[in-house]
């Protein structure tokens, strides 16, 4: 787990949530991600998402287990 905000980059947008939980290692594999959204454990931008296909775009903040990743677009 961490505290601060961490940039996660990502090669094109938008990203699905789910996708993002993965590539940031939030989780281990896409049933994880699945459990854990289902379960209301991760927030986007201040608010619990259940949508493991929500779409995600540059600079959206996902907190799981009390830390925050930000949604960086590549340059």
């Amino acid at each position: 787990m961490f505290t601060q905000n961490k940039s996660i980059q990502v090669k094109e947008l938008p990203i699905r949530l789910g996708q993002f939980l993965k590539l940031a290692d939030l989780v281990q594999d896409g049933f994880e991600a699945k459990i854990r959204i289902q379960n209301g454990e991760v927030m986007v931008n201040g608010i619990i998402e259940t949508r493991r296909g929500r779409q995600l775009n540059h600079l959206d903040k996902i907190t799981v287990d009390g830390g925050t990743c930000i949604v960086d677009l590549a340059r």
